[in-house]
């Protein structure tokens, strides 16, 4: 091969590879939700929107592509001064979207790097003016105050902040343990005053239960008494008509009162006791029941002044329980 075939193959391979290279840097495919800025001899010029561009080979310059879609960047742990002068350490998470390439390109050098030191800046201002308690109970709070301070400073930058939250809020090892302990004591002090709450309940119901069961046993008895008393004395009613209508004799009367006698020396102190005189006439009509005279019936009497009432006989009445007979004396 001579020296011009070489010469003319250089040249067309040449050609191609710059051919090749135009074609390159002259189509751009972006991609969705992506944007790339057009740099014209150094200045910006225009924005390639997502699908296929064409720019001006060695003219034109375009730079790094740029997410449009909503980003999401935690930060490391930021120390907090509060209010009552505790030291935190609190993360937080930030979610931004990109609504302007030119301005997040050109406005703000590093937009990830200036929204964590201006959230760490605000961090310090809003907590500054909160206590410990109002730290950890005030979450939305803050989220609420970084949100606004960091889009109204963002929104320059082509940033938009969507959302601010805290991830983590560390206060010192001994806060904590003190915390823990009043967590702790708050605990015991429910408890104790739920136990307290249920013993005094339980009481109070027992003493109502035993309340009700004392009245309902008071009221029984009460119906009991009244319905035995009744019976009592319906049984005494229909004995008495019983009496009244059959008409016995006086001398079945008076052999029952001399049957009953010896019941009321029944008890184990009943050794002595007073029987009235009319028991001489019961004594007198069971002796004519039985074919006695009345003369043989009437006990010896002693001469008294006119005056002086009969006294009652006294009889003492002693339980032969070895020979089975028993002794009267007057």
């Amino acid at each position: 091969m001579t020296d011009i075939a070489i010469a003319v193959l250089v040249a067309v391979v040449a050609g191609v590879l710059v051919l090749a290279l135009t074609v390159i840097r002259t189509v751009w495919i972006i991609p969705q939700a992506r944007a790339r800025n057009i740099e014209r001899l150094g200045r910006y010029h225009r924005t390639l929107a997502p699908g296929i561009s064409f720019v001006v080979p060695f003219v034109d310059r375009v730079k790094s592509l740029i997410d449009l879609r909503e980003q999401v960047v935690s930060f490391k742990a930021q120390p907090v001064i509060t209010e009552d002068n505790v030291v935190v350490h609190i993360d937080t998470v930030l979610f931004f979207q990109v609504t302007d390439p030119r301005a997040a390109d050109y406005e703000i050098v590093n937009y990830i790097k200036a929204i964590e030191q201006l959230t760490a800046t605000t961090l310090r201002n809003v907590l500054g003016t909160l206590d410990l308690e109002a730290t950890l109970t005030s979450r939305d709070r803050i989220n609420t105050a970084l949100r606004g301070v960091l889009d109204d400073a963002s929104g320059k930058w082509g940033i938009r902040v969507t959302r601010v939250e805290i991830k983590a809020i560390e206060p010192p090892a001994s806060i904590k343990d003190a915390m823990e302990k009043q967590m702790r004591a708050e605990r015991e002090k429910r408890a104790a005053i739920l136990t307290a709450e249920g013993s005094r309940q339980s009481k109070i119901l027992t003493a109502e239960g035993e309340k009700q069961s004392a009245i309902l046993k008071a009221e029984g008895g009460k119906r009991a008494a009244i319905l035995e008393a009744e019976g009592q004395s319906k049984a005494i009613e229909q004995v008495f008509a019983t009496i009244h209508t059959a008409d016995p004799d006086p001398k079945l009367l008076a052999y029952q009162y001399l049957q009953t006698l010896p019941k009321l020396a029944d008890g184990q102190g009943s050794t002595f006791w007073v029987i009235p005189s009319e028991v001489t006439t019961a004594l007198q009509a069971v002796r004519e029941a039985f074919g006695g005279s009345l003369d043989e019936a009437k006990p010896p009497q002693e001469s008294r002044p006119a005056q002086e009432k009969p006294t009652p006989t006294s009889f003492k009445l002693t339980s032969g329980k070895h020979d089975g007979q028993e002794g009267e004396s007057a």
